[in-house]
């Protein structure tokens, strides 16, 4: 035999003069949970070793994890039922405790890379993404309110903002009123190829925000369709998205690619809460290797074509390059 691969796979050195795909912790951003309070940290219960955090032991979370070389993070509230209505009023009060905390954070990390959420749900008494009268979700009249969302993250010191919503032209309407309002160096990272998914539970766990009637399914994506994601991706690039993202990641590795392989634009992926789980549920009844599950699943999402890729796994990845 004059070709024989397996001179390619003889040593570790050899190996990794071969490979093909590189993982870095520059390539990640840390999702965060955020609450209210002074000094609190709760695990949440479907997510081991995932917490939410009052603002100043955010601060201290933070920047442990700048020591380890992540430099990104996006931030989520969890709010309680006191401070939801319809509207989500709460979301652009300037002295709302989120606004207030990515505020500090920036101060505090001037270097970091901090990311929002822009959505109804986290703030809604309803737990929708949009706004809802009788029983339907309302595109258009979304908009206004995410707008109002999308501008005080702005103000309070966001680098990106993550419209996570699924309505129809909300690129557009933010990229029209951050720059109008002098907001034009925030980037959009766009929740291009959301779907409608099954991985999501640990995630409303965090933050109480699961629907209180009907489905996301509306809005969302449904799982059986990828050409979809392309017309999703070209309004998102022609209203002005800087990153295209998927989510979730394990189950649509083919979109990750699909996006990849048709747009300029940098793909990110989310590794959502409910594949964090499962991993680490599997590793805690010894039926999986926890460490090489991890590893293997964001090498996936990164050879499928992701450039950027969110996931809980950030720390422990990081904390294993030391």
């Amino acid at each position: 035999m004059l070709r024989r691969p397996r001179r390619n796979r003889k040593s570790a050195v050899i190996r990794s003069l071969v490979e093909e795909t590189r993982l870095s912790v520059k390539d990640l951003i840390l999702p965060l949970f955020l609450i209210d309070g002074i000094n609190q940290k709760v695990e949440v219960a479907s997510m081991p070793g995932v917490y939410r955090y009052s603002p100043d032991l955010m601060l201290e979370e933070i920047d442990a994890c700048m020591q380890l070389g992540i430099k990104a993070f996006d931030i989520f509230p969890a709010y309680p039922e006191s401070k939801k209505d319809k509207y989500a009023t709460e979301s652009h009060n300037p002295e709302t405790f989120y606004l207030k905390a990515i505020n500090k954070i920036k101060h505090a990390f001037p270097e970091a890379c901090i990311m929002t959420d822009v959505a109804m749900d986290p703030y809604s008494s309803d737990g929708h993404d949009g706004l809802v009268e009788e029983g339907q979700i309302l595109n258009d009249e979304t908009l206004e309110i995410l707008g109002k969302m999308a501008l005080a993250q702005a103000q309070a010191g966001a680098d990106i903002i993550g419209p996570s919503d699924m309505m129809d032209g909300r690129i557009g309407h933010l990229r029209r009123l951050l720059d109008k309002e002098g907001f034009k160096e925030v980037s959009i990272m766009s929740y291009t190829a959301k779907y409608a998914s099954a991985f999501y539970n640990p995630f409303r766990d965090a933050l109480d925000s699961a629907p209180k009637s009907g489905d996301k399914k509306t809005y969302q994506m449904d799982p059986a369709n990828a050409r979809e994601a392309l017309i999703e991706a070209q309004l998102d690039t022609e209203e002005g998205a800087d990153f295209l993202m998927v989510k979730p990641a394990l189950a649509y590795l083919d979109i990750i690619r699909l996006l990849n392989e048709n747009f300029s634009l940098p793909i990110a992926a989310y590794n959502v809460s409910g594949e964090y789980a499962m991993i680490k549920a599997s590793a805690a009844n010894g039926w999986l290797d926890g460490e090489r599950a991890m590893v293997e699943s964001l090498l996936s999402i990164k050879r499928a074509g992701a450039k950027i890729i969110l996931t809980y796994f950030a720390k422990e990845y990081a904390q294993m390059q030391k």
